[in-house]
């Protein structure tokens, strides 16, 4: 079993004694280290070059969000860092959610997770792919339906790019790209429609349907339709 280096930024000492205790249960969990602010943070960051690191909002030097923001601007000029960030916070409001996001957070889960969650979250996360907090993916989904009320071909064309997606993902894309019918069905995802929904509105069997998202979420890998629609976004998929 491979390791997963952790790096855990928590400012809170009980908080941050209780991650780790939580992240040892793990064999292949190695915690390679532990901040209490932004500045050792994102020097731990550099220097660990951990696989991925937990990252709280409320730190008292710089916000979480910034610190995801200046890190991803560092690995935009230094390839050979590839750590993911995984938000770990009780801050469950939608401006907070979509500014992790847009700042290019891997992951976003709530402090008060079940242990077997955290572990769950940061493995899909080490994965490539996103982890959505079942209590905030409401919110990330209320705010595509917002920007993406028609899902219709001809709508205006704009692409939404949120920095962060992993290279070997969109190399993955780009070798194994949506067919036609796919991207239809993936629109229709984004715009919130169940598959009985997206069956009727492509003149479709349900059944067909479910191909079309087993498929779509093997290409983008991903493991739910949440993760598709945040992936679509941040890939520029979406119309």
């Amino acid at each position: 079993m491979n390791e997963i280096k952790i790096l855990v930024i928590e400012d809170h000492n009980l908080t941050r004694i209780g991650l780790r205790a939580a992240l040892q249960t793990q064999p292949e969990f190695n915690i390679v280290g532990e901040a209490a602010n932004a500045a050792e943070g994102i020097k731990l960051l550099k220097s660990l070059k951990p696989d991925v690191a937990t990252i709280d909002i409320g730190l008292p030097d710089m916000d979480g969000i910034e610190l995801t923001r200046t890190f991803r601007q560092y690995q935009a000029e230094n390839e050979d860092y590839t750590t993911k960030l995984l938000i770990l916070t009780m801050q469950n409001s939608e401006q907070a959610v979509l500014a992790a996001f847009a700042a290019g957070a891997d992951s976003y889960c709530m402090k008060d997770i079940e242990t077997e969650r955290l572990v769950e979250a940061v493995r899909t996360t080490h994965a490539g792919s996103s982890w959505i907090d079942p209590a905030i993916a409401d919110l990330v989904l209320q705010q595509i339906r917002q920007d993406f009320p028609d899902s219709s071909r001809g709508a205006s064309g704009k692409r939404v790019l949120i920095e962060g997606i992993d290279p070997d993902v969109e190399k993955s894309i780009v070798t194994y790209p949506l067919t036609h019918r796919e991207m239809d069905v993936l629109e229709l995802i984004v715009a919130g429609c169940d598959n009985a929904e997206i069956a009727k509105r492509l003149y479709l069997t349900v059944g067909t349907v479910k191909t079309h998202v087993r498929g779509i979420l093997n290409k983008l890998c991903v493991a739910d339709r949440t993760q598709a629609a945040v992936r679509a976004l941040r890939a520029g998929l979406v119309p």
